[in-house]
Parts: structure tokens; sequence; C-alpha cells
């Protein structure tokens, strides 16, 4: 019995097994192959001494069982029967016609051409008109656009022609010199087309069925043979194909092709000297031939063009055959299989054993999907049947030949033999084997191309059952090729064991299927836990990026979640949990809480709206920073100074919980945290206070009433918000602003006088201001007071003038004067202070430096006469000739420029007068025809008005519509009218 050798890929299987010795001393000498249906095959062997035997054999698929112990089964032995053998000749049966779809055979033997019924139920009966015969072969069509019609061609359409062209009659109706019968009427029914060559004769025959009269159409009788055309040949033809239009010959020389058409030829290639005997093969699945030079197989087309690489063989094969994708060689009792594309040696099967005898034959279905190949060496007939494909995957995947089992599904991809969804069914199903070798990596790798695996098959690895997600997991456990799903601890448990064992058993001298870097090196369990969480993580953040349904989404953010806190992967899991995410909190909440990843919780709380919890921890936390009692890893491992740990730890405590503040339309909530994150950072929590980012604003009231009065910038800071961002006109906020920065320059100036120890006037000489700063606001308070006071006239002046009436702010004194109208009031104050500059008396020296800034500031307010006046004659003039040169220069500018306001103001209004003269003096022409644009009446001798948009109207309609609305619509008290005058141009 056949045994195919070990190989890393099977192909083919026994399947049936027949000793011809024990029935006939006679070697075979031919094969052919029909297939009757999905469970019969018929097989006709000839033999040395011109017998025909007729086997039948099921092709179809064995149980898993036979497939396990094909060889020593007896049901092997019990497949293929005997059905019938009768006897052609007494010579050797050169070959076998198969025309199965009518019922016939045609045998070559000794010359001579015979035909028997396909179950040699009928007397054989050879066609005495063809003698000489070496070689037969059947036409074969790709498709019928690709084949000329021979009937047509060699107008045979009339089966009365003569006897040159109608040879021979089987049956009876019709004589050999083509005189009718009466009982019989000639119809064609199909053709069935061959040729022969005779010495040097290439003879096209079609076997032309008869359809008897009086009969059912299915009664069909025996045919007539015709012959169609006759080609010049060439001498010594071994082997012949004829597909389509083109007949391939193979001679000793080398092969040429024929057109059944034309008859003309042509010389393919030529063979070297010392050739083997050439050897043809029609390979159906794409319709093209195998040309046999020696050990070497070149494939090409119908026209005898290469159309792919060539097939070396191991040996010079006694006879080829082709099943699927695969070209079969037989020789010296073995079997070997060959890739037509890539020409590699799939399997090779031993089948005849020790001392054949004589050449092996081999036998196909000659169809594009035949299954079933039959070989026999003189004594012996094995029938190999191609595994399923699903098969041939699952025994490389047994074997752990994983990558050939993606390589195979790839190429029946590309061949349509399997469907892409296999593909990724197959790349799941190594990846979970992977995955239970502890190749984790390799596994998720396989399991990223699969495009149907779902992310819920990993699952169970993470997370024991029963969980949250337990029933969508698919129960799909594939081909069952690996264990059920359990805990990545389980499976690692699980292989190091099964390391442990193989260890043991190699030892012994038993072969194992584990891996042997891992029999060599035994890998950690930490490294290997490590590596699962890490290669299931990558498969997780893939498979975010997927349509997935909701509650899948829910399960693979949750589980990743897990998956960081497992690997401790701080920075990943607050990336999670501060992004949008699916993670359900219930499942979350416990586990970093306890673990102390509170700022990931608080993360994960703000990114679900628990913004009230995110607060609180984010509060703990700042709390926890300053006692010590709480110190942030990615802290820790960024920086070795604890005291700035501790400092950027509350700040970044106080920075997230400002964003949430930022966004929240609580005000209780806000106000709430408000306190603490201004403890930390103000410029934090005026950023909340001013957020433009929520929704409604908080309430005013409520927030100035909030405001610690020991924090005076935020104070400051949100009312300038509100006045100047908001636009608020309420004069109760207008006032506070100013006061709050009336008391702080006095403080300003208090503490500037204190630090210098200087008096009043020199302070001035210094800075009209202080420069104290601050994150707040980058300008001095002085500076924000003087603008404020000039720029709102919202707030009570009297009210800012009693807090700073006993103060030096004598610059915002002469403002407030000036907002009460005391305009000389202001003039004394500035007087004053040039005087105070000037001649400050008690020996001192005069501040020069300070009274030019006075006049650059206000000295536009101030008579340049007087000032000349005042000026003392010793202050150098240098100082001064700016200040005075700007003073001129601005009394001047305001005088023309008070001049041209008068003239342009005269000129519009000459301008106006103008129009009104012309709009008053236009004549509008009205006569008969003339309508009202609003009634549509005539207008004859009626009164009517005319708009400044020249609609006219009767006085009717003007009195309905009203003086300052035409008929279009337009308001011309809302929508002024302006027409171009001298002054005014388009």
């Amino acid at each position: 019995m056949a045994k195919p050798e070990l190989s890393a890929r099977t192909v083919l299987e026994p399947l049936s097994f027949f000793n011809l010795s024990d029935h006939s001393r006679a070697q075979v000498t031919s094969l052919a192959i029909y297939t009757v249906s999905d469970s019969q095959c018929l097989i006709y062997i000839g033999t040395q001494f011109g017998a025909l035997f007729l086997f039948s054999v099921n092709p179809g698929n064995p149980n898993d069982e036979t497939r396990s112990d094909r060889s020593n089964s007896p049901s092997v032995l019990q497949n293929i029967s005997l059905l019938r053998k009768v006897v052609v000749g007494n010579s050797s049966v050169e070959s076998i016609q198969v025309f199965g779809d009518i019922g016939k055979l045609l045998v070559l033997l000794g010359g001579f051409l015979f035909t028997v019924d396909s179950l040699l139920l009928q007397p054989v009966k050879r066609l005495s008109f063809l003698r000489g015969i070496s070689v037969i072969t059947r036409r074969l069509r790709s498709s019928e656009s690709e084949c000329s019609n021979l009937s047509a061609l060699s107008n045979s359409s009339e089966y009365t022609s003569t006897s040159q062209r109608f040879l021979q009659k089987l049956g009876s109706g019709i004589r050999a010199n083509g005189l009718k019968m009466k009982e019989t009427v000639q119809q064609r029914v199909d053709n069935h087309v061959f040729s022969v060559v005779i010495g040097k004769r290439l003879v096209l025959i079609e076997l032309v069925l008869i359809n008897r009269v009086g009969k059912s159409d299915q009664d069909i009788d025996d045919g007539s043979f015709v012959i169609l055309k006759e080609i010049q040949c060439i001498d010594g033809v071994m082997a012949m194909v004829w597909l389509n239009d083109s007949i391939i010959v193979s001679t000793v020389n080398g092969y040429s092709l024929f057109s059944c058409v034309t008859g003309q030829s042509g010389v393919i290639f030529s063979l070297p000297d010392g050739s083997s005997l050439p050897r043809l093969k029609l390979l159906c699945k794409e319709w093209n031939l195998l040309l046999l030079v020696d050990n070497v197989g070149i494939i090409a087309n119908a026209y005898g063009q290469p159309v792919g690489g060539s097939l070396v063989f191991h040996s010079k094969p006694d006879s080829i055959g082709e099943i699927s994708s695969y070209v079969v060689v037989a020789r010296d009792g073995k079997l070997e299989l060959y890739h037509k594309k890539t020409g590699t040696c799939i399997q090779m099967v031993t089948f005849g054993g020790e001392g054949v005898g004589g050449p092996c034959v081999v036998a196909d279905e000659e169809d594009r999907t035949g299954n079933l190949v039959v070989v026999a060496t003189p004594t012996k007939v094995v029938c190999f049947r191609k595994l399923p494909s699903e098969e041939q995957i699952k025994d490389l995947l047994r074997k752990k030949n994983f990558k050939e089992a993606i390589s195979l599904v790839e190429e029946l991809e590309c061949e349509g033999e399997l469907s892409k969804d296999m593909l990724s069914f197959v790349h799941a199903q190594v990846g979970f084997l992977l995955l239970f070798d502890l190749h984790f990596e390799e596994a998720v790798n396989h399991f990223l191309q699969s495009e149907a695996m779902q992310p819920s098959e990993v699952f169970p690895f993470i997370m024991r059952d029963p969980n949250r997600w337990s029933l969508l997991v698919p129960r799909n456990r594939y081909w069952g090729l690996h264990p059920p799903p359990a805990p990545l601890e389980d499976v690692v448990d699980d292989g190091l064991l099964a390391i442990q064992r193989a260890i043991f058993l190699r030892k012994a001298g038993v072969e194992t299927v584990v891996d042997d870097a891992f029999l060599l090196n035994p890998p950690s369990r930490d490294n290997l836990l490590e590596s699962a969480i890490k290669s299931i993580t990558r498969y997780l953040e893939v498979s975010r990026e997927k349509e997935l349904t909701p509650s899948v989404k829910e399960g693979v953010d949750t589980l990743l979640m897990y998956l960081y806190r497992a690997l401790n992967n701080v920075y990943d899991m607050e990336k999670l949990a501060s992004s949008a995410n699916s993670c359900v909190v219930e499942e979350l909440e416990t586990l970093l809480d306890d673990s102390g990843h509170l700022r990931t919780l608080a993360f994960l709380y703000a990114s679900k709206g628990m913004s009230s919890k995110a607060l609180g921890i984010w509060r703990v936390l700042a709390r926890h920073y300053s006692s010590g009692l709480w110190k942030d890893p990615v802290m820790e491992s960024g920086s070795q100074d604890g005291g700035t740990n501790i400092v950027s730890g509350k700040e970044t405590a106080a920075a997230e919980a400002s964003k949430l503040l930022e966004e929240s339309s609580d005000p209780g909530l806000v106000l709430q945290h408000l306190g603490w994150v201004a403890d930390i950072n103000q410029v934090f929590a005026v950023q909340v206070l001013t957020s433009e980012k929520r929704v409604n604003q908080l309430p005013p009231d409520e927030v100035i009433a909030a405001i610690d009065p020991k924090k005076v910038e935020i104070f400051q800071r949100y009312l300038q918000w509100l006045i100047e961002d908001q636009e608020s006109y309420d004069s109760q906020f207008h006032t506070l602003y100013a006061l709050s920065l009336a008391k702080s320059a006095i403080e300003a100036f208090q503490a500037e006088i204190a630090s210098q120890n200087l008096d009043p006037g020199r302070i001035e000489e210094t800075n009209i201001s202080n420069h104290r700063t601050s994150l707040i606001f980058q300008s001095p308070v002085r500076e924000r007071l003087q603008i404020f006071l000039e720029a709102s006239d919202l707030y009570d002046p009297e009210e800012v003038l009693d807090l700073i009436e006993g103060s030096e702010l004598w610059s915002e004194k002469a403002i407030l004067y000036k907002k009460l109208g005391q305009e000389a009031l202001v003039l004394q104050i500035l007087a004053l202070l040039l005087d105070m500059y000037l001649d400050p008396q008690d020996g001192k020296e005069p501040m020069f430096k300070a009274a030019v800034r006075l006049l650059h500031n206000h000295g536009e307010s101030l008579d340049p006469l007087q000032v000349l006046e005042r000026l003392s004659p010793d202050m150098p003039l240098q100082l001064a000739s700016e200040t005075i040169l700007r003073m001129l220069r601005a009394r001047l500018h305001h005088y023309r420029q008070g001049r041209i306001v008068h003239n342009l103001s005269r000129a519009l209004d000459t301008d106006a007068s103008l129009a009104i003269l012309e709009e008053k003096s236009r004549h509008v022409q009205i006569n008969d025809e003339s309508l009202c644009d609003s009634c549509h009446a005539r207008l004859g001798t009626k009164l009517f008005a005319m708009y400044p948009d020249d609609t006219v109207v009767c006085y009717k309609c003007f009195r309905r519509q009203g003086e300052s609305t035409s008929v279009t619509g337009r308001n011309f008290k809302q929508d002024v009218l302006v027409k171009p005058g001298w002054l005014v141009t388009r």
C-alpha cells in the first residue's frame, strides 16, 4: 500500500489500491479516468495483451478516522471495485479516449481504432477503414469563442456525402455507400472531434451521433465517423495534443504546431541530440501545455508560446498528470507533485515499492476541477485524491508550519479556490496557535492581519469569566486546534509546563513539537507574562481604531486600562483616561484607587463628565503633595529634587482642576474649589473666573462675594474682565474696580516711599508710578488706575476722590477733578506740581526730570506762556526744549485741526443745501399712460407723489404708504438714501 513520505505539506492522499497481478499477468500500458458523479469515478486500464479493465471508485471525502490510518484500514482496499473486463485485441492497448457524455470509448490498439460503450457492456467494434494509426487525441476547448466550427468549414452538414467523407457507419440504418434505409433518419445530436496520425497524414474526424425516428430524443444509437480534414503531417509523431484550433505534436526532433483550420504548420522548438523521448501534457486548469525536454517541463499556451517558468523535475518522468495547481510526475514507483507557478516540489509519495519492473502511467480527469489522479505500475493501480484545501491547511497547522499554511491560503485565494474571509480565518487560527505556543508577538501580528477576528475574542485572556463582557465572546474555537481561551497567567503556566515536559521527553529521545529555542533556553515566567501583556495591549490599541459596537468598545478600553495597570504604564493610563474613551468607570474605580493611580482616576472621572469627583481627587492630591503623603511616580522619575516635585505636583493638580472649572457652569462647584486653586496659583484662578469655554457665565455678584479679600489682584482682574471683555455697564462694578485700583496704588506708593526712604517729591522724579507687577498684570497699578480713570465714565469719581484725597496721587486727582468738571482745579494741581518740581524750597535741588515728565504727560492742558514764565533760569534748556516744542506743536495742531473741522462742517452744510435744492427742483413728466407704481391706476390729472428712489404713486397710495416708506418697501428713515454731491462722490 502507498504511504506518503514525510513532507511539510500533504496535497494528495491515497484513496484506493488494486493489485492487477491477481487478475492478469499482463502489464498496465494505458490509463483513463471519467467522473460519473461525486460518488463514482470510472477507471479504464489497458494492458500489454489487449485487455481492457473497468474499475469503479468512490472519490468522496473519506472521514477523518480513515484518513488518519489509511495505510492499515481495510476500507481502502474496498473503496475500488472491478466492474468488468473485455478483450480488445492481442496487442498492447496504446491509448484510451473517453467520450463520457455520450458513453463511448475509443481504444487504440495495434494501429487500429476500436469503439465500445463506456460500461463495456456491448461488443467491441473495430473501425476497419482506419489503419496504421500511431497517435490519437481528442479536441478540447477552452471556450467556444476560441474554437472554429470544423463541421461548417468542411461543408459536412449533409450526411449523405460521398464515401470519401462518410466512411463508416456503426449500427443499422445507413449503408457505407451512403444509401438511406427507410426506417431511419439521420439527425445530428452533438459533435465530438478527434484527430489521428497515420503515417504522415493528420486526419481530423468527427463522431456524429444518430437519433432514430420514432424513438425519444434520448434514444441515441451508434454514430457515424466523418472525416473533416486531412493535413500533411510529419513523420515519427510520438505524442499529440489538440487544444482549440491548435494541434501540437512531438517527435524525436522537437515540437511542431498545426492549425486545424488552415493546415499550416510551424516548429515550436527543436530538441538537442541525445534528448529523451518528448512528452506532451495538456494542463486543463489554465488551458496551457507542458512540453518536456528531458527532466525540464516548459509551460506554453495554445500557440506554443512560453507563458510561465520552467519546471525542473528530479528525474525524467515516465508519465505526467495534472491536478489543480500542480503537475504530477511518476517514475520508478514514486509520485512527485510540483507547483506549476513556483516549480517547488510540494510532495513525494512512494507507491510502487522496490523493483517496479516497468514504466509508470499517470491519468487525470482532464477537468479544471478534477480532484482525482490515478497512477499505475505494471502490476499495481493506486488512486490518489486531492485533499480539500481546508484539510491541507489543517495538516500544516498541526505540524506547526504556520508560514507555509499562510502561503497556501494566499495562493488558493489568488487562484479563486478560497475567499478572503478564509485568509482572515486562518490568520486568526495561526494567531491562537502561536499564542498558546508562547509566541505572543507573532500571534498578535496574525491577529492584526485577520479582518474577521473580533477584539472580544481576546477578552478571556485578560479577565476571567464570568464578567461584564462574557456574552460578547464568540464561542468559536475555529478548527479545534488550540485549547479554549484562558487568562494569560494560565496560558504562560501551561506553556512552561509543556516546555518542562518536552525537555524531559527530549532527554528520553522522544521528539516534540515544542520550539527548540525554548528547550535550549527556557524563558522565565515574568518575561513571558510581560511579553504577553504587551502584545495583547498592542492588539487592543489597534482595535480601538476600528468600527466597533458600543459594548465591545467598552470592553476594549476598560481591559486596555487593566493591561496598562499590570505594566504600571502610568503615561498610557493617563493618556487613555484623559482622551475620549469608552472605559467603564465602575470596573476601574476600585482598581485605580487601591493601586494609588489617583491621577488616572481623576482623568477618567473628568472624561465621563464626573467633574465633582475629579475635582475632589485633584484637591486631595494638591494637599498630599505639600504634606508629602503622596508622590507622583511620573514626577519622581523625571526629577530627583523632592522640593521641585512638590511644587510642580501642586501646580499640576491646580492646573488640571482649573481646566475642569473653566468649562463648568455650576457656580457652586466653581466657587467651592476656587479658593484652593487660588492659593496655589492665582493665574489659574483668574483663568477659571474669566473663562469663555463655559456655556453660561457665573453670576458676578456671587463671584465677587466669594473672592478672598486678600486676593486683590484676582478681584481686580475679574472686574477688569467684566468691564472690558464682557462690556459691563454696571456702575457698581466700575466703582469697585476704581476703588480697588486706587487703594492698591496708595499702598504701592507708601511701600515705595518706605523702601526708598524718600519724600513724596522724589518718588515722582524716579517714576510717576511704581514698577511692581505680577503674573496677572503686566503694567504697574498706578498706570492701570490712570488709564481706567481716564477711559471710564461709569464709576463714581467723588467716591474715588474721597479715597485718595489725603494721598500724594496728584495725577489721579487731576483726572478725577477733570471728570467732575473742575478744570480750573486741575490746572491748579498741575501748576502746583510743576512749581514743586521747579522750586522745591528748603534748599533742595530742582527736580527737572520730574517737571519734564509732568509737562510731557499733561503739557497740553497748560498754557505754554505760563509754563515758560514759571521755568527757572537755571533749568537746562536741553531738558525742556523737546517738551516745550511738543507743547507748541500741539497748540498749533489743535488750532489747525479746529479750522479744518470748521471748514468741513461749512462744506457739508453747503452740499446738503445744494442737494435739497436739487431734489426740490426735479421735474417729473406725467402723461395719460403713466401708472401708479403701487395700485397701477392711471395717474391722468390726479395728484401724485415721488419718493427719493424715483418711484411715483398716486396721492391715495401716498397717504397709505406714508412719506418715509416707498412702494419698494424701503424705509428712508432707517435706510438713508445718499445721493452723491460735489463733496461726496461714488
